[in-house]
């Protein structure tokens, strides 16, 4: 059996990395995720929920060093693990996304606008046979 989840929501902080003494690295985001609902009333209903991103993979580390950044919109594929610590005599439990895969998504108002150049008639002749 294998603990998977899928996840699609905005960062919410640029991914931190942390080094190892031993050469490894891990890069931390978190992720915000967002349910929205009507209820019976008619009324507009939301909940966000946060999550702890996680990467280990060396090479997906890199990628999410170099391209995660607060706001954008990611879809993440991973596992669910759970750890506990103990702080002043305080038991602290953590919930992690332990991520596979990070994809990154596109949004339309964050790209540049690109148009393309408009190119010069050449040959003012071709406009006659245009059929209007």
């Amino acid at each position: 059996m294998r603990n998977i989840i899928h996840l699609t929501g905005h960062t919410g902080k640029d991914a931190e990395v942390k080094t190892f003494d031993n050469g490894g690295k891990i890069a931390t985001f978190s992720l915000a995720t967002t349910e929205k609902w009507k209820t019976k009333d008619g009324e507009k209903k939301e909940r966000t929920d946060w999550h702890n991103i996680v990467v280990g993979q060396p090479s997906l580390v890199d990628i999410c060093e170099k391209y995660v950044k607060k706001g954008m919109l990611v879809e993440v594929d991973g596992s669910v693990r759970y750890r506990d610590y103990e702080k002043d005599g305080q038991k602290h439990y953590f919930t992690e996304i332990h991520a596979d895969r990070v994809h990154f998504h596109r949004v339309a108002q964050a790209q540049p606008a690109v148009r393309p150049t408009p190119q010069p008639v050449t040959e003012p002749e071709q406009l006659d046979d245009l059929p209007f």
